[in-house]
């Protein structure tokens, strides 16, 4: 207590100096020896006062009287007086408990901002006080705060496992996680080895590919008559890479290899190897290949292998997402083990599809592991029709549909846009309540796939019929009087749900198409096409009344004629025989390779240029104004023009095309 009192005094800058003397006075002589009969008095008074303090500080029993409150200045009243015998503090520093000089129990609600000036007060006054010590919890009350503390982790953790464990919730992101699965299986493949796959597709059923089959069906002769190629010393190739845009037949492809081949098929998708933990990945392709080698001969198809196969960082590109010990890099650096690794894998093929070649690992790339790279392009014209034949074997076609015409107006069709093309036709026909499908249907399937669904409601206006009407024609009748360019398949002013008021659709030559490339005549022709659906405008309505309606023309007159300039040399007597762009053009983040006044150069030829196409088409158009309006009455007449309809037009009323007017530079 004298140990305790000290400190406090010292702790305290309320007290006057000579307060301060008197106490340490008093500290010093209570700490020695006893010399005299009062100083034994004053110590039997301390040892007395400290174990009531104690007796004070224990709980009370059931039946003692509780301490009678009292108010806050009633309390620095009594200790004022020296009524008080002793005080205790309690745990909560909330409340004091103190006993009187008359024996009573009291106690008095105090605040801990006032407590300092509290203890001061009983200092100077003499009254001995203590704090009460808290009781420490029980045992069974430490366990149930920390479960309660952790109660709401441990239901989220159950909840996301339990499921996954009895076989209840969905998959972990990338590729299914453990759905369904026991957690320490989840590094194994959910591929499923197929020991006589029955896909139901054989190579007669592709069609369109002819250069693809070929390479796939020497991979199936390799696993089916090895025999044939070790006779010269040929190896079976250990993977082929198949490349192409979407929907060109990659996965037909492989399941064709897989139908012809007779040998185990394991078929997975480059999402199952990704997943949120590090590892699992390459588990499961370690897993893949265990099986195949178990079965070999094998075929193993990934499809969308861009997906766990993209360029690892320091190789040429990947960026950070690929840093590190990641999930992707270490599932690349097992597929590449396993497709040329020390132990090899002899008996096993790996076919892979991908439409993004250009992000794959140049490691994966190499010989010994994809041996051949064989691409899957859209098809031509013949293959198209190739196509058409297969997936016409299902639907009941009328004679009025030709096939061979067919293919000609789906130029940038993949073999899946043509098969959605015959059954588009087909829920027309079951819409219309026929039993056969016929051309009608099928232009409409056309349509509906290349420009949208036909919208009829608010487009009634006859001005607005007559100004789409003259626009078109232009564009048509532009077309058909020019010698050599592509054929006008149909012109409508039939708007769509896409935006267009109307279309003009025309029939590319393959042979141009196929090849890339485009002589400067045909390049002239394309602009006069493009400015014939403003300069009909101006012929009918004038300068003033022109619309917007040519502005999607314009900007390709635009990109042409800068191509031309800039790109393709067409104006090497001025600027030489150079490019003076990239072939991404020279915008925002291009390499600027013309100076200012160059450009000036380049601005000029493209004006000259668009300026000689705006003039022929201009004469043109005024020469054969007879047959413009002709086309344009049969518009508003029918709403559509075929291909014979126009050309009976054209031929009935066309004037030779108009040569090329003078140009001033």
């Amino acid at each position: 207590m004298v140990a305790f009192s000290k400190v406090l005094t010292q702790g305290h800058a309320l007290q006057s100096p000579m307060q301060h003397r008197q106490r340490r006075a008093r500290v010093l002589m209570s700490a020695q020896q006893p010399n005299n009969q009062n100083e034994l008095l004053h110590r039997a008074t301390a040892t007395a006062a400290s174990a009531m303090l104690a007796l004070s500080s224990t709980p009370l029993p059931a039946n003692a009287a509780a301490p009678a409150p009292i108010s806050y200045s009633m309390l620095v009243s009594e200790i004022s007086d020296n009524k008080v015998e002793q005080l205790t503090f309690s745990a909560d520093e909330r409340s004091v408990f103190l006993k009187t000089v008359d024996g009573a129990d009291q106690v008095a609600a105090v605040m801990p901002s006032v407590q300092s000036g509290l203890v001061n007060l009983l200092l100077q006054n003499d009254v001995p006080f203590n704090a009460a010590q808290a009781e420490p919890p029980s045992a069974a009350a430490t366990v149930f705060n920390g479960i309660a503390k952790n109660a709401f982790p441990l239901f989220l953790l159950a909840a996301f496992l339990l499921p996954r464990i009895r076989g209840g919730g969905g998959g972990m992101p990338g590729g299914g996680g453990m759905g369904g699965q026991n957690p320490m299986e989840m590094g194994k493949s959910k591929s499923e080895l197929q020991m006589e796959p029955n896909t139901g597709v054989k190579f007669v059923d592709v069609a369109g590919c002819d250069g693809s089959k070929l390479e796939l069906r020497e991979v199936v002769e390799f696993l089916t008559d090895p025999s044939r190629y070790e006779r010269v010393g040929a190896k079976a190739p250990r993977g082929v890479l198949m490349e192409g845009p979407p929907g060109t037949g990659k996965t037909l492809l492989a399941r064709a290899v897989a139908g012809e081949a007779g040998v185990p098929f394991i078929s997975a998708s480059g999402s199952e190897f990704v997943e949120m933990f590090v590892g699992v990945g390459a588990s499961r392709v370690r897993d893949i290949f265990a099986k195949a080698k178990k079965n070999s001969p094998c075929i193993i198809f990934i499809d969308e292998i861009d997906a766990v196969a993209k360029q690892r960082a320091g190789g040429g590109g990947g960026g950070a997402q690929n840093q590190g010990n990641s999930e992707q890099e270490q599932t690349l650096n097992q597929i590449l083990t396993e497709m040329d690794g020390f132990e090899g894998n002899t008996g096993i093929v790996v076919i892979a599809a991908t439409n993004r070649a250009d992000v794959l690992d140049a490691a994966l790339l190499r010989p010994g592991r994809f041996d051949r790279r064989v691409p899957v392009d859209l098809p031509d014209r013949t293959g198209r029709e190739a196509i058409l034949k297969v997936h016409a074997r299902s639907k009941p076609l009328d004679g009025s549909v030709d096939l061979k015409v067919l293919a000609q107006r789906t130029t940038g069709f993949s073999g899946a846009s043509l098969a959605n093309l015959l059954n588009e036709a087909a829920i027309v026909t079951a819409r219309r309540a026929k039993d056969e499908i016929s051309m009608s249907e099928v232009e409409y399937a056309i349509d509906r796939l290349t420009v949208g669904m036909e919208k009829r409601t608010g487009m009634s206006s006859a001005k607005r019929q007559e100004l789409v009407a003259y626009h078109e024609a232009g564009h048509a009748v532009m077309a058909a009087l020019l010698p050599g360019f592509d054929e006008v398949g149909k012109i409508t002013i039939v708007p769509r749900s896409s935006g267009a008021g109307g279309f003009t659709l025309f029939l590319p030559d393959d042979e141009r198409t196929d090849s890339g490339m485009y002589p400067r005549s045909f390049l002239e022709q394309r602009l006069m096409v493009a400015l014939g659906g403003r300069v009909a405008e101006e012929l009918r309505y004038g300068n003033n009344e022109v619309t917007t309606g040519a502005s999607s023309d314009l900007q390709s007159v635009a990109d042409l004629a800068r191509r031309m300039v800039t790109q393709w040399g067409f104006a090497s007597d001025v600027l030489g025989a150079t490019a003076w762009e990239s072939p991404n053009g020279s915008g925002f983040g291009m390499p600027q390779m013309a100076s200012a006044l160059t450009q000036q150069k380049i601005d000029a030829e493209v004006s000259k240029i668009v300026n000689k196409a705006y003039a022929q088409c201009k004469a043109t158009l005024e020469t054969n104004r007879p047959l413009l309006d002709a086309v344009v009455n049969k518009l508003l007449e029918d709403e559509t023009i075929g291909n014979d309809e126009l050309k009976e037009l054209v031929k009935a009323q066309a004037v030779p095309a108009a040569p090329a007017a003078a140009v001033p530079v």
